[in-house]
């Protein structure tokens, strides 16, 4: 059995350990607030570059744009895809990493014409450590999403579709559906999906004329990075709040598994202490009890 000393010590770690824990969690709670809210402030330019989208498609109905896959008509099992993989730099954010990568993993050994796009540290460490092919890492922390950022990933996978080296782009991430559930989602970026804009619109409501110059074709070209740029943006703002959102539990979680074997341990430390005790006050009567027998004699 552990003495009080021991014992006491093994408190102070765990005090120690509760400590970081908590800062950790307030930390992370500071940071979803402002992903939450700097994704509600980019949520009306994207909801109206799909509306534009709509009204696009409303007049070029039978568009043959190669954004929407025309052109790139493969069966499914002989398609070239790419995966754009965000993780997360850091762990300690319970199995929102696993979750991400776990997932990435399956897609890409479906095939051997697969493509990685890596984003985030441990992502980049646990594709390197398994010896998988990455095409591109991009070398900056998830920690802070922007548009720039976003806007670089886009250019390198949009160059690689337009070259036609990749037949589909897809992006896994994670999606917090809720402050208890988050989600691996895997989206297709591109092509493009034209059911994804259309929109009934009643008979006997005025359509406006659309002109555009040079041409539709031509402000599509700029219209469809645009979009997958935004959709890259968000789903880089998404994981990161999913990421510490995850960290919150996590580290919730483990303060309150430390404040259980805190009560244990003290549990135990009474009854240690008490137990020295009893033996101190044993060995006193007795050795009263002896020095009484030796002034008899």
């Amino acid at each position: 059995m552990a003495n009080t000393k021991e014992i006491q010590k093994r408190m102070k770690s765990i005090q120690d350990t509760m400590k970081i824990t908590n800062a950790m969690y307030m930390i992370s709670s500071s940071k979803l607030r402002n992903a939450k809210q700097r994704l509600e402030d980019t949520e009306p330019y994207f909801y109206s570059l799909q509306m534009a989208f709509n009204r696009f498609l409303r007049h070029v109905p039978d568009t043959e744009s190669v954004f929407f896959g025309y052109g790139r008509e493969q069966a499914e099992e002989k398609k070239r895809k790419g995966y754009l993989v965000i993780t997360a730099d850091k762990g300690l954010a319970g199995a929102y990493n696993h979750n991400v990568i776990k997932k990435a993993h399956e897609l890409f050994e479906q095939s051997e014409h697969n493509r990685l796009f890596v984003v985030g540290e441990l992502g980049r460490q646990y594709f390197a450590r398994e010896g998988l092919d990455v095409d591109t890492n991009f070398q900056y922390t998830v920690q802070n999403p922007s548009l720039h950022r976003a806007r670089v990933i886009v250019e390198r996978i949009m160059e690689l579709y337009m070259q036609n080296e990749v037949d589909e782009i897809d992006i896994v991430y994670t999606k917090m559906e809720n402050a208890f559930l988050v989600e691996t989602e895997v989206l297709k970026l591109l092509p493009l999906d034209k059911e994804d804009f259309e929109s009934a619109v009643p008979v006997d409501v005025y359509q406006e004329e659309l002109k555009a110059e040079p041409s539709l074709e031509s402000v599509l070209d700029h219209m469809v990075p645009n979009y997958v740029t935004g959709f890259v943006y968000g789903a880089l703002v998404e994981s990161y709040a999913s990421e510490q959102n995850s960290r919150m539990m996590a580290m919730e979680a483990a303060s309150k598994s430390a404040k259980e074997m805190l009560q244990l341990l003290q549990v135990e430390y009474n009854r240690v202490r008490q137990a020295a005790i009893t033996q101190e006050i044993t060995e006193v009567i007795s050795g009263a009890k002896a020095q009484k027998r030796k002034k008899k004699k």
